[in-house]
């Protein structure tokens, strides 16, 4: 598929996420054998997306896809739709994406080199606000600001014995 069919498969697309109250993250299309693809959509929404939400976009987007409109991006191939949340393991390159992660964990390499692994406290349009926490356990929690042009790459780590903010607080 071209720059411009992908271009045009979003315009398709982002009225539609839009319309369902979500943000339309990515939708690449994977060309699979001769005559087939599959194009992953992904969206993503403030509080999440439940599988409701998605089996729903999945069906209107199956039907703008299958629409003249649609068959004139695709073509009249056969294809396989996929529709889902980004997981926990993307990327967060956008401030939206950032909020997002408030409150979790998060490990990021640094521009200029090194790495930071600390708790998203605040987000704003010009970077992060991290709460770092002290090595094995010893000495303070320390808080550590970084703008978002001085961040290469950062995912969410999983943490399966994280502690709810009640637990937290008590």
């Amino acid at each position: 598929m071209t720059t411009t069919q992908n271009e045009r498969l979003h315009e398709l697309l982002e009225p539609l996420a839009t319309a369902a109250g979500v943000d339309l993250e990515r939708s690449p299309w994977k060309q699979v054998g001769v005559a087939a693809g599959c194009l992953e959509v992904v969206v993503d929404a403030d509080g999440g997306v439940d599988l409701d939400h998605v089996s729903d976009l999945a069906r209107e987007i199956g039907e703008a896809l299958d629409s003249p409109e649609g068959s004139a991006v695709l073509g009249d191939g056969e294809y396989r739709l996929e529709v889902g949340s980004p997981g926990v393991d993307r990327l967060l390159t956008l401030p939206r994406h950032w909020r997002r992660a408030r409150t979790r964990l998060v490990k990021t390499q640094l521009e200029p080199g090194g790495e930071l692994v600390g708790r998203v406290v605040e987000v704003d349009d010009e970077g992060v606000l991290f709460e770092i926490p002290p090595v094995k356990g010893r000495g303070k929690t320390t808080e550590r600001r970084v703008a978002f042009g001085e961040i290469a790459k950062a995912r969410v780590q999983v943490e399966f014995n994280r502690k709810s903010a009640d637990e937290a607080e008590a």
